[in-house]
């Protein structure tokens, strides 16, 4: 029989530090077995529902006002209800609407209702002041002229809402409340600028009120502005003379003063003339604008609209207007996102050179994220994505070659900024050939037409002390030149603020 000690083994400290809790014992327990997956069954479709899904994604049975996700909402509904009625097998699907005829429907029940709503409410309005207007006239001890009792509405409707509202106690009665257009009159206060630049505004748009009789066709006053209704559609001009002056719109537009769209492509064409033989950018650029609010009041948005303003775009690059160009990009991005035709790829590529002059990172960025392969590939904006890649790479021998061989207008847009450019790219010519540098070679490097447009230009930015002549030709001293041109580079790259920048 094997004998066991009476005492329990314990080793022998070794160190004084006080040894750690023993951790409690684990018990590990086998986890259940996972349930056993159980494939649902698939849902067979009849067959005519699935005819009915193919009708439904049909072309030709497609609704240009409806979405298709709006129909893919209305399909998958009309599907799911028969489903959980048990009605897939029952249903005529054949003779069934479908999901756009079920929302054209619903939207045209929903505007008939709306309508009838409306016209029982004017109804009722005009049945309530007939009403008001009888009760007025039978009361004979409270008679009053029409003109009283439009005085006295004026005079309620003028008054501050604690004297319209609380009629019933004595304390407001009172007080007396006086107008600030009396306040002012009691003081002797003088009118304020803006108010003096509003009368003289009024008198300039009145024409026939004070005895004068004004014979100028533009004038236009606001009691004798018809109110648009809009239930009527958009207004449609009736005047038929080609050359209109731009008045900006304080009122509705009158008819009788807007010109239709038949007399604003022969205005089109009779300006491209005037263009072509007076050179007249004011009276041009003036035309342009009452031409493009005429189209904008009568809501023409077609090919002939964007043609007009592609051309008062190309017009305003040619003069250096970039207000006026900038104008006529915005509105043109709108009109090629609605696939009307023009010169998207043209003005795409000036829109890219305009970020560029502008110095404007975040829109150059929306603008190239925007850009599809296929439009990279297109000559004038690949001109122009070219042209932003080497400014970034600070390139500037590419550059100014393509400065040289710009498409289409481009170059207008880029005349803007070469300067500037040309700034930096002699900073970095002063610091890298010292310590001087041909004149030729600064003619050649930075794309000007002759030596003396490049001596003209180091002279405008005061380096005429620095260039020298020798025998091999003009010279210009890099090495003690290059702190005037560092300032004028930063001078030039201040930010750019245009008049209506985008």
């Amino acid at each position: 029989m094997q004998s066991y000690p009476a005492f329990t083994a314990v080793p022998a400290r070794r160190a004084l530090t006080r040894p750690g809790p023993v951790p409690p014992p684990q018990y590990y327990r086998t986890p259940p077995p996972d349930p056993p997956k159980i494939d649902k069954p698939k849902r067979e479709w009849p067959p005519a529902v699935r005819l009915y899904v193919q009708r439904s994604f049909a072309a030709e049975n497609s609704i240009g006002e409806i979405g298709r996700e709006e129909m893919e909402l209305k399909l998958k509904k009309v599907i799911s209800d028969a489903a959980e009625s048990n009605t897939l097998h029952t249903v005529d699907w054949d003779n069934l609407p479908l999901p756009q005829q079920m929302i054209q429907a619903e939207r045209m029940r929903f505007h008939t209702m709306t309508t009838s709503v409306t016209s029982a409410w004017r109804d009722l309005s005009t049945l309530n002041v007939q009403e008001t207007n009888g009760i007025s006239n039978e009361s004979s001890s409270k008679k009053r002229k029409s003109s009283d009792l439009a005085y006295g509405q004026n005079e309620q409707a003028n008054q501050p809402p604690w004297r319209s509202t609380n009629t019933g106690g004595a304390f407001e009665d009172r007080l007396t409340y006086v107008d600030k257009r009396q306040r002012n009159d009691l003081v002797g206060k003088t009118p304020s600028k803006s108010q003096f630049s509003l009368e003289s505004r009024k008198r300039r748009f009145e024409g026939g009120e004070n005895g004068s009789s004004s014979t100028h066709p533009y004038v236009s006053t606001k009691e004798n502005s018809p109110m648009l209704d809009v239930e009527q559609g958009p207004l449609v001009g009736t005047c038929e003379k080609l050359e209109k002056k731009y008045f900006r719109l304080t009122s509705a537009p009158n008819p009788a003063t807007v010109r239709p769209l038949p007399v604003l492509e022969k205005t089109l064409d009779l300006l491209k003339k005037k263009w072509k033989s007076d050179n007249n950018y004011s009276y041009v650029c003036d035309q342009f604008k009452s031409l493009r609010q005429d189209l904008t009041v009568q809501h023409i948005k077609n090919e002939f609209t964007v043609n007009v303003y592609e051309i008062h775009a190309r017009i305003a690059l040619e003069k250096g207007d970039l207000g006026e160009y900038n104008q006529c990009q915005t509105q043109l991005r709108v009109l090629y996102s609605s696939n009307l035709g023009g010169h998207p790829m043209e003005f795409k590529a000036y829109r890219i050179l305009y970020f560029i002059h502008t110095c404007n990172r975040t829109e150059m960025n929306d603008v190239l994220a925007d850009l599809t392969p296929t439009e990279k590939k297109a000559p004038a904006i690949k001109h122009a994505l070219d042209s932003r890649s080497a400014l970034a790479l600070g390139n500037y021998h590419r550059f100014f070659q393509l400065y040289l061989e710009t498409p289409n207008m481009g170059a207008y847009l880029m005349d803007m900024f070469v300067s500037r450019e040309r700034l930096a790219a002699l900073t970095n010519i002063c610091k890298a050939y010292k310590p001087d540098v041909k004149l030729r070679f600064i003619t050649e490097e930075l794309g000007f037409e002759s030596d003396e447009e490049s001596a003209r230009f180091l002279c405008d930015q005061g380096g005429q002390a620095f260039l020298e002549e020798r025998e091999d030709g003009v010279r210009l001293l890099s090495g003690k030149v290059g702190h005037i041109f560092e300032g004028g580079k930063n001078a030039a790259f201040r930010k750019v603020d245009i008049k209506g920048q985008i």
